[in-house]
């Protein structure tokens, strides 16, 4: 074959070829870019505002501590010659009755010789008097008229009979000291109480620096907690018309359903000088429960460390907003028309959990409360409801 029809037949192959891949090319299907460019609005979360009145709860713990407390001392020295069941740690005693009873020996002595000296003053003094009638009749017939006042005092003598007076005042004043004194000898409840602690017992030698136990009250104790200053305002005493609520939790101890109730009694006129808090002192009635009322109700012990509730002032139309739900700076995502609109609230107060927005959200407003990594004022945001409503309405 010459080389001229060898040419010609590769160069009728080239054209060919070029025109198969040609005809490929421009009878490519293209791709469509519309779904790519779609942009997609972030899903969150919301719930609707509503405003309303409010009432805030401020939390805190404090510690139990009795109301009435006494160290038991004895008035008078001697030995202890009993020492009566009642008077032991847990028990309870009414107010008058005798826990110990001191050797009254002595001071049955001490009160027989200060009669004894009564009586002998008094004596004394009927002998005086019978000196005083001589006197005053022997004035009589010597004519006292020449004489002065002063004088005549001498002669009916005024002067022995204010003494043997004194003398019987202060003989009857001795014997009601020995007598007050072997009434010590009996140491006795002060008021209705618990016995905390027994330190003495029979054949003890006591006098007066000697710790015989301690007694608490049991009608009532005192629960100490600390607030803000700014809390204050928000709530009101037992002396006001309308004192607020409170609520005692010890959650380790009862669960978590049991509680008692107190009452705001007083602020106490400083604040704690480490937290620069201030002082609040709630009262607890019957807290050993030992009225029929108050049986189901767990019992309150000294020492001991408890949560606090209190129910604060009403607030008046207001928007109460969960404290997770508050951003940075205290500000409110809320989805507004499909876009995220960031709020700058008025916040007229901040309990242990909610916010109450007085102004800034508006009733029926959707709160965002899902959180977002990246926040822009005005960027597309959707519920699941509404992207649901979207899918159905966009044609297949």
């Amino acid at each position: 074959m010459s080389q001229k029809k060898i040419i010609l037949i590769c160069l009728v192959i080239l054209l060919v070829s070029a025109g198969i891949v040609y005809a490929t090319i421009i009878t490519e299907p293209t791709a469509k870019s519309e779904g790519a460019t779609k942009k997609t609005a972030m899903l969150v979360s919301v719930q609707s505002s509503k405003k309303g009145n409010y009432n805030p709860v401020f939390k805190s713990t404090g510690t139990v501590a009795p109301v009435e407390d006494v160290q038991l001392n004895p008035l008078v020295n001697g030995p202890i010659i009993k020492r009566f069941k009642s008077f032991a740690p847990g028990e309870i005693v009414k107010k008058g009755q005798t826990l110990l009873q001191i050797n009254p020996a002595d001071l049955k002595n001490n009160l027989a010789l200060r009669q004894s000296e009564l009586q002998q003053a008094k004596t004394n003094y009927q002998v005086e008097l019978g000196r005083q009638a001589i006197a005053e009749q022997d004035l009589q017939l010597i004519g006292g008229d020449s004489l002065s006042e002063s004088q005549q005092e001498l002669v009916t003598r005024k002067p022995q009979l204010s003494a043997v007076k004194a003398n019987v005042a202060s003989a009857q004043a001795a014997v009601d000291q020995a007598q007050l004194e072997l009434k010590r000898t009996q140491v006795k409840a002060p008021f209705d109480a618990q016995v905390i602690s027994q330190n003495v017992t029979t054949g003890a030698q006591v006098d007066q620096s000697t710790n015989l136990g301690r007694l608490v009250g049991i009608y009532e104790y005192w629960v100490e907690v600390n607030l803000p200053t700014r809390y204050l305002k928000w709530i009101s005493f037992e002396d006001d018309r309308k004192e607020s609520k409170v609520q005692i939790f010890n959650p380790s101890d009862w669960g978590n359903s049991a509680y008692r109730k107190g009452k705001l009694h007083a602020k106490i006129g400083s604040l704690n000088e480490q937290t620069r808090l201030a002082r609040i002192l709630i009262k607890v009635q019957d807290p050993l429960a030992l009225r029929s009322a108050n049986k189901d109700k767990p019992e309150l012990l000294i020492g001991s460390f408890v949560e606090v509730d209190i129910t604060g002032n009403i607030i008046k139309d207001v928007i109460r907003v969960d404290r997770d739900h508050l951003r940075s700076n205290n500000t409110l995502w809320v989805m507004e028309n499909g876009k995220l609109s960031i709020r700058q609230p008025k916040i007229v107060l901040l309990d242990s959990k909610f916010a109450y927005v007085a102004e800034g959200l508006k009733d029926g407003e959707k709160l965002i409360t899902s959180n977002i990594s990246t926040v822009t004022e005005g960027i597309a945001v959707q519920t699941e409801e509404s992207e649901s409503d979207e899918e159905q309405n966009t044609p297949q």
